[in-house]
């Protein structure tokens, strides 16, 4: 005798689950795209096309973090700008894909030069950005006067010429208190200096 109610079967609820779990299985499926696709689009927009470093933003996002873990234990760290010479000659004389080429070339030897825990980017034009976390000031410009030497030693090869880039380093120290316009402040003002040799 019913009571009214539709009566379910077995092989119906059966049926029910599996659509269920068919449905649950699409959605975590779109759900790991979707992931997948926001890594993707964070990794461009703090990534750099030309040079492959990160860029402008990945950097501030870093130096903050940076300045941050100073501020709350002291950490030793340093902030450095590179600020190359010449690039507009060159873009000049032999073309903005020479110009390119010789961004190239000193992004990967600056790569080959530091630590895996430094933080480099391309930072607009001709300018680079270097975070030495756990470094103290007096290393930090050891490493800032060999980063100069060595871009100055390792000329870039276009096609057969050879062409010589130079590179100012502004350093300065990450200090407990700092903010981070204070840092890069500091450190545009150090390159200015190493600019002008005062």
């Amino acid at each position: 005798m019913s009571n009214g109610t539709p009566q379910v079967s077995s092989q119906d609820s059966g049926q029910q689950i599996d659509r269920l779990a068919d449905e649950n299985a699409l959605l975590r499926a779109s759900l790991s795209d979707a992931r997948a696709r926001l890594d993707e689009l964070e990794q461009l927009a703090d990534g750099d096309m030309l040079t492959s470093l990160s860029n402008r933003r990945a950097f501030l996002k870093e130096l903050k973090r940076v300045v941050g873990q100073a501020g709350r234990h002291g950490t030793p760290a340093a902030m450095l700008y590179i600020d190359l010479k010449g690039l507009k000659a060159i873009n000049e004389r032999h073309g903005r894909l020479a110009g390119d080429a010789a961004l190239i070339h000193v992004a990967r030897s600056l790569l080959g030069l530091i630590r895996s825990t430094d933080m480099l980017a391309r930072i607009g034009g001709d300018m680079f950005a270097l975070i030495l976390d756990h470094l103290d000031h007096n290393s930090a410009i050891e490493t800032g006067d060999r980063l100069a030497r060595c871009i100055a030693a390792s000329p870039v090869d276009l096609g057969g010429t050879e062409i010589s880039v130079e590179a100012f380093i502004g350093v300065t120290s990450i200090l407990p208190g700092d903010s981070v316009d204070e840092v890069m402040a500091r450190a545009d003002q150090n390159m200015a200096r190493a600019r002008t040799g005062f």
